[in-house]
């Protein structure tokens, strides 16, 4: 059973979540909470994924993450916005959070993203996803460094960190491959050290930054 904690500042948002995601059998909200209550329900509950409002009149969402993040077991964390763009959601990614989800994401497929945030995946919102890259800098000094770290990595291995980026799990990199999902860890456990990050979303965000997303053919169906 995946347990999971509703953090948002508004009830009705947070009951309809608790109601679609109430639906599947392998998914349980043990909590929902307001901003303010966010870290102590989440140490209380100890969920497997927690769903956080970016933006919070009570406590900032990012601030939420940072101390979530801090503690001694945090539980895999998606942000939820209401825009499109939202400025918060690169600080965000880059603060650990595993990916991000428009509120009104089809209800339909909502239980099958959790699913893949408590695999070790990253979700992100195809909508708001285009939209984070089309509105960042058009050109950032790290870009010709991502380009340099993406370059050590085998050809399998720049494979497998775009279907990270894509928010496959192992399982499912695995299955795309014809590869074991131990081999996949492997190789994502030697991606990580490659690029010198710790987490998949860098790895996603590394990869954009490096054009590896923009190419037709990225991997073998």
């Amino acid at each position: 059973m995946i347990r999971v904690v509703v953090v948002d500042d508004e009830a009705l948002v947070r009951s309809g979540f608790r109601l679609i995601l109430g639906a599947a059998e392998d998914i349980e909200v043990v909590a929902t909470a307001s901003g303010g209550e966010a870290v102590a329900t989440v140490r209380r509950e100890r969920p497997d994924v927690l769903l956080l409002d970016i933006r919070m009149p009570d406590t900032d969402g990012l601030t939420v993450l940072r101390e979530v993040q801090a503690l001694p077991q945090p539980p895999v964390v998606a942000m939820l916005t209401t825009f499109d763009a939202d400025e918060y959601v690169i600080a965000a990614l880059r603060s650990g959070a595993a990916g991000f989800l428009l509120k009104d994401t089809d209800p339909d497929q909502l239980a099958q993203l959790v699913r893949t945030l408590a695999a070790g995946g990253v979700v992100m919102s195809p909508k708001a996803s285009r939209a984070v890259w089309q509105n960042r800098p058009a050109v950032s000094p790290a870009d010709g460094e991502a380009a340099d770290l993406v370059a050590k990595l085998t050809e399998r291995e720049r494979e497998v960190l775009v279907l990270v980026a894509e928010g496959l799990s192992n399982a499912m990199i695995g299955k795309r491959m014809h590869l074991s999902a131990g081999t996949i860890k492997d190789h994502v456990s030697a991606i990580l050290a490659k690029l010198r990050i710790t987490s998949r979303v860098q790895a996603a965000l590394l990869a954009e930054r490096a054009g590896l997303l923009d190419r037709p053919n990225r991997a073998t169906p």
